[in-house]
């Protein structure tokens, strides 16, 4: 007895599946680099996050590390605050640019 056309093409739908997964997995050396940037990067945000905000709203710890970070008031204050020296650092930095290639 002879199979019918539909299912031969969904069986072999079915193999390639898997392989086109594999290939979707590989990553490069740099993306994997780039990846772990990512990921470290927003590791570092909510543990700023954490300090700067979250913490204080919390009751008391009795953990004595996690006490010292909720009645900090210096890091959690030192990152908002960079964010006007970095505007200003930015600013700077496009103005002598645009001095030094029109002199």
């Amino acid at each position: 007895m002879r199979r019918p056309a539909a299912s031969v093409s969904v069986a072999s739908k079915v193999q390639s599946v898997p392989k086109k997964a594999k290939e979707m997995i590989h990553f490069s050396r740099d993306q994997l680099i780039g990846l772990a940037f990512v990921a470290f990067g927003i590791i570092l945000f909510v543990g700023f996050f954490y300090a700067a905000v979250v913490s204080k709203m919390l009751p008391p710890y009795e953990n004595w590390l996690l006490s010292a970070i909720q009645n900090d008031r210096y890091y959690c204050l030192l990152v908002p605050l960079t964010l006007p020296v970095i505007i200003v650092a930015v600013y700077l930095h496009w103005l002598s640019m645009k001095m030094f290639k029109h002199a």
